[in-house]
């Protein structure tokens, strides 16, 4: 795609304005829409508090199924609702909403950006690195890297680096590959040849942004279930 992200210089620090606001529009999507479902609690659930609890037990399923430790399970289901919800809005953003300024993006679907991704993987390993370490201590963690026999330690640690690189990646490059087939067939293939390709145009934009809804959530499902898989690799001994 063109366009480029806005980015702006303070105290030496580069920020990304396009990251920022657009994550920003997310985390107020999702507190309005959790706010609104569980705004009347009760024991007698409605619609709206059934279809929280839904997606609760949902992400509570990803845990308790990718998890062996109760403790660490117990733990985790907030991060992994909280995870899973903010991944998959970030990955539709984009295909609803996206504001130019000139051949600068402001609003786009955040984890079409490796910088989001790659900042959530790292959360991710840095979670499982404390689970880790509160589980074996510093001592025993580090020694897990040489089990079950210690040539292994090398390539253990590179796999940390593979883990890493994979769960942002495969998230990234999904969404991004999206985004420009959509603006190709929207700014491209629309405007190539008048109106036969603006009429063909509509049909393709509304398959693909169906299939793009599809895989933005499966690419939600698939980080989470990683992340977990990564945590539960860190609390369990060789």
């Amino acid at each position: 795609m063109g366009e480029k992200s806005i980015v702006v210089n303070f105290l030496g620090l580069n920020f990304n304005i396009t990251n920022c606001f657009s994550g920003t529009l997310v985390a107020i999507a999702i507190f309005g829409l959790v706010y609104w479902l569980s705004g009347q609690v009760c024991l007698k659930p409605g619609k709206k508090q059934n279809f929280l609890e839904a997606i609760i037990d949902f992400t509570n399923g990803i845990v308790k199924n990718n998890v062996s430790d109760s403790e660490v399970q117990s733990k985790l289901s907030l991060y992994a609702f909280t995870l899973f919800l903010f991944i998959f809005f970030m990955n539709q953003l984009g295909l609803f909403l996206e504001v130019k300024i000139n051949d600068q993006i402001l609003v786009k679907s955040p984890t079409a950006s490796p910088l989001i991704t790659m900042t959530m993987a790292m959360m991710t390993l840095l979670l499982s690195y404390h689970f880790g370490i509160k589980k074996f201590g510093a001592k025993g963690f580090i020694a897990n890297y040489a089990k079950p026999v210690g040539f292994l330690l090398p390539i253990n640690v590179i796999e940390e680096f593979t883990n890493f690189l994979t769960l942002s990646l495969r998230l990234y490059g999904n969404i991004y590959a999206g985004e420009v087939l959509l603006n190709l067939i929207g700014e491209h293939l629309a405007k190539s040849a008048g109106w036969a390709t603006i009429f063909a145009s509509v049909p393709l934009t509304m398959i693909w942004q169906g299939f793009s809804i599809f895989i933005g959530s499966i690419q939600a499902y698939v980080f989470v279930t990683l992340s977990m898989v990564y945590i539960n690799k860190k609390v369990m001994e060789e």
